[in-house]
């Protein structure tokens, strides 16, 4: 094996944060409702319906409560939470006052969800250009202007802000200089790696790779040869390397729409009147935004959750509502097994234009999780 440097040179040290809210939807239901205050509270569906939670305060947590589980399964976990629906009006109002923080320091802000957000601090002279400084300074804002507190990461690239956030949630807040990276991702449980999945995570553990140091023992070619295309970046995620650069702006990749249903369908007309619906309101999107896409995928969940993806090149670049809906039920009819009943129908498009160059602001108050 190769002797590698225990510390990263890096010519030009970015100062990169990752801000992070603390069980967003959660606290925003809290704050509006004192009441709630120390109680496991569960924003989604109700205790009783097939829908799933979007999030879960802490002391929800504490049972093992998360987003994306179905509220069946929370309700069982913790008998006594408080069920709310989301209010996704309240939260992009508060997502927009956080917003206005961030840009108060730099122009260079990456949204990915209402409730987190990388930030590119490198040229800012607030806090005498200190990035540590910064991030406590716009968490102090955040909790002045919100009473909610937030979660901050502060690193020289994405990857390691990114997991510096979640070193002391909640409320609190973790650097990783460059020198101290190396020794980190070392030390770093693999499926805590951001970027590696629960499947990934388990391949890995069969090669016996458990932690970062373990990771790192695996040469480029082996790791291309074993991950595929996603090979070199866990090569060079262990090494402390992450040249992705903090983007305001970024390439759409899809437009998508999908409905869970309360009770099983089995009726193929009615399931395909729902998918026609979402179809069209897709296209109505991407006509919106002018946009033309070369290829639709549908999405199928049976009663047994078994999940099913079909997609198909169109003919032509393409935003037609009746041509995409057309496609969108021929998929269906050919791939739907009814007699298992299903709970959920999407659509979604995909494989914009190129020539269209699509770089669209990122939506901040569009992405409805956590």
């Amino acid at each position: 094996m190769n002797s590698e440097p225990s510390h990263i040179e890096i010519p030009s040290v970015r100062k990169i944060l990752h801000i992070d809210m603390d069980a967003f939807f959660a606290s925003v239901e809290q704050k509006k409702n004192p009441a709630l205050l120390g109680k496991p509270v569960v924003v989604g569906g109700k205790p009783d319906s097939r829908g799933v939670v979007a999030a879960a305060s802490y002391e929800a947590r504490h049972y093992g409560v998360r987003s994306a589980m179905s509220c069946a399964k929370a309700v069982r976990l913790c008998p006594h939470a408080v069920f709310v629906p989301a209010d996704f009006p309240a939260y992009k109002k508060v997502s927009e006052q956080i917003q206005a923080i961030f840009f108060d320091y730099t122009d260079l802000v990456e949204p990915l969800s209402l409730d987190e957000a990388y930030l590119d601090v490198s040229d800012c002279t607030e806090e005498r250009g200190s990035a540590t400084r910064i991030a406590e300074k716009i968490r102090a804002r955040i909790h002045e202007a919100t009473g909610l507190t937030a979660s901050a990461g502060i690193s020289y690239n994405k990857f390691l802000a990114k997991m510096a956030s979640d070193l002391n949630k909640p409320d609190g807040m973790a650097t990783i200089l460059p020198e101290n990276a190396l020794a980190f991702i070392a030390s770093l449980k693999i499926e805590k790696f951001h970027g590696i999945g629960a499947a990934t995570a388990k391949k890995m553990h069969r090669l016996g790779i458990y932690l970062g140091e373990d990771l790192r023992a695996y040469s480029l070619p082996d790791l291309a040869k074993t991950f595929g295309k996603a090979g070199p970046y866990y090569y060079n995620l262990v090494r402390g390397i992450d040249l992705r650069e903090v983007k305001a702006f970024r390439e759409r990749k899809s437009i998508g729409k999908e409905r869970t249903f309360e009770h099983d369908i089995f009726e193929y007309d009615q399931l395909s009147l729902i998918l026609q619906k979402l179809a069209i309101s897709v296209a109505e999107i991407a006509q919106d935004k002018g946009f033309k896409a070369g290829t639709l995928t549908i999405k199928i969940r049976y009663g047994d959750f078994e999940t099913i993806t079909r997609s198909k090149k169109l003919r032509t670049f393409t935003h037609n509502s009746h041509e995409i809906s057309t496609e969108a039920n021929l998929l269906l009819s050919n791939n739907i097994e009814a007699v298992k009943g299903i709970r959920l129908l999407g659509v979604s498009i995909h494989d914009f234009e190129s020539t269209q160059k699509l770089g669209i602001q990122l939506d901040f108050f569009n992405t409805h999780q956590k």
